[in-house]
Formats: structure tokens, sequence, C-alpha cells
């Protein structure tokens, strides 16, 4: 029997409410037994076992917003490399975006990015399909045949599809298939020529401005067409108060309706952009320190139901560029899970309920079979010393591109070892 029991493991589980001291038993790439009442089972005839030394064992983390380049751009990152980076963060399931080279807007692109995930991804991947075909806001795509083929979400990806008409029957079409439409809110004409958060900041710098209202008037767009279809919403990525409050006045009428925020709007400001350094050029854009604030506040009290990476490596070439000029985005699937851990070390938000926001809610928005320790789950899971420190270098990043908010940053939260459906996929020893 393949198996392997965790010992002296603190047990942290948002499916059943669990924060315990306890163990864990995995065989045949499930899980037996997890939590306090696993402790007395012993462990079967040749099982391996591993002392945690009270690090936590967590689920496996579901990242539901990564950008990768494979087809078309595979020098910035491909399937295989994104799964090896996910690894070493603890991301044992990844969702991925269809900004690809082809657009992933039909059943064979679909399927080539299943099949070339179980050729070489250490880690499950799944598809998000597009809305539109070509990303263009214009012709739907086959929502039924996408779900059908596996695509998990529909999402037009970095665009926002500017037509309500034509959003509106996508939603209707998604909520007779049961699939989740899943938008980044940016209205393309209000921040069209914007680099960075409008402000007195961007003043300073010379740099034109995106306003929180390019974000807060198309979600609030979105948002009533989801009440009106009935449709299952999610709010891929917000960062600003506005928005928050319009998540959660929706949220009080339409039970179907979830957020995400990425983690570099948990953890960063504006300011961090200090002299034009490009690599702090995203999407949405870092915001003031009272946003990044009530991001903290939503994500404790449910508001905000997901975090994600926001994972989209660029090259040298596109980032080494005035500040207008660089392309948007940045890797985060190897520091997600450490970033986040900041919120627990300084009592912003209570440890299960980051969790919950990597793994539980993010698998049940998205129906996938991920996020539980639960006993017949697979065992997706990451051992975590939540105490240790590192700091990020350049060059151990695994990405294959290396364009981090976080260089040089110092973190508590290391990942020891990840799990995928009971094979280890990463490890280290410290």
């Amino acid at each position: 029997m393949n198996a392997t029991l965790f010992t002296n493991a603190r047990v942290v589980d948002p499916s059943r409410q669990m924060d315990e001291r306890g163990a864990v038993l995995v065989a045949e790439g499930r899980i037996i037994a997890s939590g306090a009442g696993a402790l007395n089972q012993g462990a079967p005839g040749g099982a391996s076992v591993v002392d945690c030394r009270g690090a936590a064992i967590i689920p496996g983390i579901v990242d539901t917003r990564v950008f990768i380049g494979e087809p078309g751009s595979e020098y910035r990152e491909t399937i295989a490399s994104a799964g090896r980076a996910a690894a070493a963060g603890g991301v044992t399931t990844m969702v991925m975006m269809p900004d690809t080279d082809p657009v992933i807007d039909d059943v064979a692109l679909v399927e080539f990015v299943a099949r070339a995930a179980r050729e070489t991804s250490p880690v499950h991947v799944h598809p998000a399909a597009a809305i539109t075909k070509g990303l263009h806001g214009g012709d739907l795509t086959e929502i039924g045949l996408l779900r059908e083929a596996g695509a998990v979400a529909f999402t037009d990806g970095r665009n926002t599809i500017a037509n309500a008409q034509t959003l509106r029957r996508a939603m209707t079409y998604a909520r007779d298939f049961d699939a989740l439409i899943a938008c980044e809110t940016n209205d393309p004409h209000l921040g069209a020529t914007g680099v960075m958060n409008e402000g007195l900041f961007a003043s300073w710098l010379g740099l034109s401005g995106i306003p929180r209202e390019a974000e807060v008037l198309p979600l609030d767009r979105d948002l009533r067409l989801a009440a009106l279809t009935g449709t299952r919403y999610h709010a891929a990525k917000i960062s600003t108060a506005l928005s928050a409050e319009a998540v959660a006045r929706a949220k009080q009428s339409n039970a179907n309706v979830t957020a995400a925020v990425s983690i570099n709007n948990l953890s960063l400001n504006e300011n961090d952009i200090g002299e034009y350094r490009t690599f702090f050029r995203l999407s949405p854009p870092l915001r003031d320190e009272d946003d990044r604030q009530t991001m903290i506040e939503a994500l404790r009290d449910g508001t905000i139901d997901v975090i994600v990476s926001s994972h989209d490596p660029q090259d040298v070439d596109t980032k080494r560029l005035p500040f207008a000029d660089a392309a948007v985005g940045a890797i985060g699937l190897e520091t997600l899970l450490a970033a986040a851990l900041r919120l627990h070390h300084d009592g912003s938000v209570p440890l299960l309920r980051i969790i919950d926001a990597l793994s539980s809610r993010p698998a049940s928005i998205y129906g996938l079979d991920a996020g539980t320790l639960k006993p017949g789950a697979k065992a997706d899971l990451a051992v975590v010393d939540l105490d240790a420190p590192w700091v990020v270098d350049e060059t151990k990043i695994v990405s294959r591109s290396k364009n981090t908010c976080f260089e040089g940053a110092r973190f508590q939260g290391m990942v020891l070892q990840t799990m995928v459906a009971g094979r280890t996929v990463h490890q280290v020893t410290i």
C-alpha cells in the first residue's frame, strides 16, 4: 500500500472549520483520516511517516486566476513551468485564463490545455474559456459545448465586455448550463489612458490615472445583470472600497454573487511604485492605503470570498520600459501563500479565513474537487511552516518569468511539501 502518515501537525481545514493538532493519513491518492481523530490510528504497514514538527497541513491552494503563455507565448510561461511554480507555492489546482494565442474559445483549445496539463504539469490545471470569440466582446462562444469539454468558468480574461446586451445573453446561456461567469471590470473608455491609480501620487509622478469609478461602474452593471438573469457571477478582481460596497449590496439580494481580490491589492499600495518601478504596473492598479485596508476588511467579513495570485508572467523586454509603456502584470504563484500569511501574522485576518479564501471557497465556487482534507477527498495538500522566515530571491524563482512584485521581500511562512493526488511534487528541508 502506497501510504504516508503526517504526524505532529496543525491540521487546518476550513471545509470543516477545523484548526487543531492532529495527523493526516494518505493512501492511494486519497485522504484516509485527518485531524485529532487520526492521531491514534497508527500507520499501515510500509507507510512513510513524516514528523511535521508542528507545521501546518492545509488543503492545496486553488488559484483561480492564472495567466499562462502556452499556447503562443511559451517564452513567458508554459503549462509545465507554471505547474512547477505552483507546486513550490503550495498551489495544487490552477484555473488558466483564456488569454492565449490562439484564444481558448473553442472545444479543441480546451481539450489541448487539459491534455497538456495531464502530460506536463505536476498540479491540476483547469481551463477557463472565453465568453466572446477572440476576446473581442462580440460573438459569443459555444458555452454549453465548452463547459461539456471541461471549461470550469467563462471570462474574457483581462478584457471587460462593453456591450451590456452581449453580456446579458452570455449570462442567460451560462445560467441554462449552470456555468460560472467570472469578469474583470475596467471601463474601456474611462480607464483607457490610465497606467496607475488616479490621485495625488499619480500627479506627482506625471502619470495618467485610472479612477476607481472605472472599476465600479461596469461592476455595478454586471451585478445588476446577474440579478436579472439569475446566473452565477464572480467578480474576478476588485480593488476599491466602492467595489466592495457594490458586492456587499448585491450579496444581500443575490446568493449567486461572489468576489475575489488579487494578493497584490491586499499586500501593496500605490506608494510601492516608488520611482516608476514597472514591476508594480498591474491590473487592477495598486490603490491607496485606504482602499487596501478596505480590501482586508472585506476579506475578513466575507464580502470578498477568494484571494488570487493574478499570476501574469512578462519578459524583461516588456517590463524594463518607461512605466507608461511597460506591460501590465506580475507573477505570483510562488508568493501567494506567504504574502497572504502576512495578514495572519499581523492579526488582520484569522488563519482559517485566509486558508478558506485560498482553497475551500474557490474550489466551491468553481465546482472543483479540491480545497478539503475530509476523509475520502483527493490528497491535495501542503505542509507549511507558518513561522519559517525566507526572502524572495529572483535567482530562486521557479517561474520562467521573474517579474515579481516581492523581490527582496521578507516573508514568514514556507511551503515544506506539496502533495497532489497523494504524490509529492515539491519538497524542501530546513
